[in-house]
């Protein structure tokens, strides 16, 4: 067992929650601001990431989703739809509802804005050294386990 190992299974969760916590968020900052020059905002982004994982949902379920108000989310949905990155389809089963979905268009500019945070994190990962990546690839799979639960 590595020094290091043996360190860090002494820290309790209490003092690691916070550590943790600061660099995910910081991480995904610093990923997030790896995207392409566009004008799409990051509400407007993520509105069209949950569309893209739900495959449709109808506004309320997106404002839902998001954390936000229905009205906020009405104009999140609007925007991108001026963009032609959303589209409204009648709901099958209440005419007064609508399902939102990501336009072909909508996809690909989110498979560009990946492939941009993509490229700057892989560039990152291979400044590492190997057993730093293999650290890191443990990590991801505890992290997931975590997001899971």
């Amino acid at each position: 067992m590595t020094e290091r190992t043996v360190t860090a299974k002494r820290v309790p969760p209490a003092q690691l929650a916070p550590q943790l916590r600061d660099a995910i968020t910081r991480l995904n900052r610093r990923v997030r601001q790896a995207r392409p020059v566009g004008d799409l905002t990051a509400t407007q982004l993520s509105a069209l990431t949950s569309l893209r994982l739900a495959g449709a949902l109808t506004p309320r379920e997106l404002a839902d989703v998001e954390r936000v108000q229905p009205p906020t989310m009405t104009k999140i949905v609007g925007k991108l739809e001026e963009r032609g990155l959303v589209r409204r389809t009648p709901h099958p089963t209440d005419g007064r509802q609508v399902i939102l979905s990501a336009t072909g268009q909508g996809e690909a500019v989110l498979d560009q804005f990946e492939r941009a945070r993509d490229e700057w994190l892989t560039r990152r990962l291979a400044e590492l050294t190997e057993p730093d990546r293999e650290t890191l690839r443990q990590a991801a799979e505890i992290l997931q386990r975590l997001a899971r639960a």
